[in-house]
């Protein structure tokens, strides 16, 4: 296979996993808290399908993960108690389940039976003294801006919400939650503010999205064109070869 095939062929390959995220991006646009992802493309300098001494120069489409962009997604107005939004970015909830702390932008919680804050999938929400205990015999909590709770004129917690230095440490789970991959300290988000009876929405631009499927099918298409092509070049030189021998 010659040079020209080779990079065509990795560049289908860094398109359809392209076609994939961004397919993901659609799938939730209705989504709460997520971010949109994009994939990262590099090069990589390989060597030539045909060297004959010369030095390597042919540059070949590289897959370099996927980025995400954290940015603030729009805030829309539940009336739900125990439904929370936070206006800032690059802020995340804390919150636990069997492998340790993680982080969300998804403020739908709820109580457990004993009283537990906690998310839809019964994560236990944290806050600065760990788990949040609520007392429905207190009746309504009532959050502040600083994710002070109180019941019936009484503090009884506060919602734990941080941020990271490099947001790249953050590896997406399951559940809308992200982790911790490199152990760095979370610091404690005071610049932002907490909405009660909020929740925020994703950050996907859907018309953006479809446009980027456009346009990945179309040089998908063009890849494919340029491999069949450069076997057909090929096909031919050697016929023509066959028929001068």
């Amino acid at each position: 296979m010659e040079n020209a095939a080779y990079v065509a062929l990795s560049r289908q390959m860094t398109l359809r996993r392209e076609l994939d995220i961004v397919a993901n991006n659609i799938a939730n646009a209705d989504t709460t808290g997520f971010k949109v992802e994009q994939l990262m493309v590099g090069t990589e300098i390989g060597q030539r399908a045909r060297n004959h001494g010369i030095r390597p120069s042919t540059s070949f489409v590289l897959d370099n993960g996927v980025g995400r962009d954290f940015g603030q997604g729009a805030l829309s107005q539940t009336g739900r108690t125990l439904d929370f939004a936070i206006e800032g970015e690059g802020a995340f909830f804390t919150v636990t389940d069997g492998d340790g702390e993680a982080y969300t932008r998804d403020g739908a919680f709820t109580l457990d039976p004993e009283g537990r804050l906690t998310t839809e999938a019964g994560n236990a929400v944290l806050g600065d003294g760990g788990e949040i205990i609520l007392n429905p015999a207190l009746g309504t909590p009532t959050v502040a801006e600083d994710g002070t709770i109180t019941q019936d004129g009484q503090v009884t917690g506060r919602l734990g919400v941080v941020r990271f230095a490099l947001l790249s440490v953050l590896e997406k789970g399951g559940d809308g939650l992200y982790r911790n991959t490199a152990n760095e300290a979370p610091i404690e988000a005071n610049d932002v503010q907490i909405r009660q009876g909020m929740l925020e929405g994703s950050n996907v631009n859907t018309i953006l999205e479809i446009t980027s499927l456009i346009e990945i099918s179309r040089a998908y298409e063009r890849a494919a064109k340029m491999i069949e092509n450069q076997s057909d070049l090929s096909k031919r030189a050697v016929e023509r070869l066959g028929r001068v021998n």
